[in-house]
């Protein structure tokens, strides 16, 4: 007689019981490829952050607000943020007072890094189609959004 098989898989999962396992893997995973690959310019994430948030939200971000924004990331806390935003200041890319936005020099940086960072951001995604890119963007910008309402 021969023994029994017993599965040693387990049963599938809905998607929502995965889905904050599956966001975490593919956030460190690409955050891994971020980091690799603006080290490759000498730039750190936080800056490229910084300057991607001006451009996206400015021109004239308030500092208040953007600061907000940056502490609320996992690698700056306020003191870091206000070292940060003097850095770039000093560096010469951002420029002003209660409002913010880039110098012209900053948005050539900017716009570097951004057309440098798409490279392997449209390797990847050209493997999808692109509705469900879309749908995947608006289902996390909704998820975000709500969970924020509360």
């Amino acid at each position: 007689m021969e023994p029994e098989t017993f599965m040693t898989t387990q049963p599938a999962q809905p998607a929502a019981a995965q889905f904050g396992y599956t966001l975490a893997l593919a956030e460190r995973t690409l955050t891994h490829v971020l980091r690799d690959h603006l080290a490759e310019r000498g730039t750190e994430p936080e800056t490229w952050y910084a300057l991607q948030l001006i451009a996206m939200r400015g021109p004239g971000i308030a500092r208040e607000s953007l600061s907000t924004e940056l502490e609320g990331s996992r690698s700056l806390d306020a003191q870091s943020t206000r070292e940060l935003l003097s850095r770039l200041e000093a560096d010469g890319l951002i420029h002003g007072d209660s409002h913010l936005d880039l110098t012209a020099q900053g948005a050539a940086l900017h716009a570097g890094l951004r057309d440098y960072i798409a490279i392997p951001r449209n390797r990847l995604l050209s493997q999808f189609d692109e509705e469900d890119i879309e749908t995947t963007v608006r289902t996390l910008q909704a998820i975000a959004e709500r969970a924020l309402a509360g």
